[in-house]
C-alpha cells in the first residue's frame, strides 16, 4: 500500500502523480466502503481517483535518484536495434507494448532505437513516420517526467543532465584507457 505523499507512476495517464490523499468517495453509486488514491499528477491540472484494491491499473513508485543514475550510466553500452517487419501494424504494436511497460530502461533503448532509426532513415533520404515520431516523443516524455523527479530537477534540464552525466562517464573511460582526454584539458 501506498501512503500520502508519494510519488507514483499512474499507468492511466502514464504520468508521475502525487498521492495527496487516501480516501472513500461520497459519490453516486459508488461504494462508500471502498478506499480510493487521490492522484495529482505533477504535470497536469486535474485529480485521479484510483480504487486501492485495483490491480488492473499499473502504478508503481517512481525510481529513486540512485536508480536513475545508474539507468543513465548504462547508457553508453546500449546497442540501438532498429526494430522493422513486413507489417508497419506489428512495429506499432511492439512499440506500444514497450510503452505499456513504463520500464525506464526499456524506454530508454525505445528512445535510442527510434533515434537511430530515424537517423539511418534520413541519411537514406527515407520518410520517419509520424507515427514512430509520436512514440519517440511519448518515451521522452514518461522518461524525462520520471528522471526529472527522481533526480530533483526540471524536466526540461534532463536531456542536458544525461549529456553531462554520459560525457563525463565516457571521458573517465577514455582517461583510464591512455589518459587521452586528461591531457588535452590541461
Amino acid at each position: 500500500m501506498y501512503l500520502i505523499g508519494d510519488l507514483v507512476i499512474y499507468g492511466g495517464s502514464n504520468c508521475v502523480c502525487e498521492i495527496t490523499d487516501i480516501t472513500g468517495l461520497d459519490f453516486p453509486d459508488i461504494d462508500r466502503d471502498r478506499l480510493y488514491y487521490v492522484l495529482k499528477p505533477l504535470n497536469q491540472n486535474c485529480v485521479i481517483y484510483n480504487p486501492t484494491d485495483n490491480t488492473d491499473m499499473l502504478m508503481r513508485r517512481v525510481i529513486s535518484r540512485e536508480e536513475a543514475e545508474a539507468l543513465i550510466d548504462t547508457i553508453p553500452e546500449i546497442k540501438a536495434e532498429i526494430y522493422q517487419g513486413n507489417e508497419f501494424k506489428k512495429i506499432v504494436e511492439h512499440y506500444e507494448s514497450i510503452i505499456k511497460t513504463r520500464d525506464c530502461a526499456k524506454l530508454i533503448e525505445l528512445t535510442i532505437s527510434l533515434y537511430s532509426k530515424k537517423k539511418f532513415l534520413l541519411n537514406n533520404n527515407r520518410r520517419f513516420s509520424a507515427q514512430e515520431d509520436m512514440f519517440m516523443k511519448r518515451a521522452e516524455e514518461m522518461l524525462f517526467g520520471e528522471l526529472s523527479v527522481a533526480l530533483d530537477i526540471q524536466r526540461e534540464c534532463v536531456p542536458s543532465y544525461i549529456a553531462a552525466r554520459v560525457g563525463r562517464k565516457r571521458e573517465g573511460q577514455q582517461c583510464e584507457n591512455g589518459g587521452t582526454l586528461a591531457a588535452n584539458h590541461l
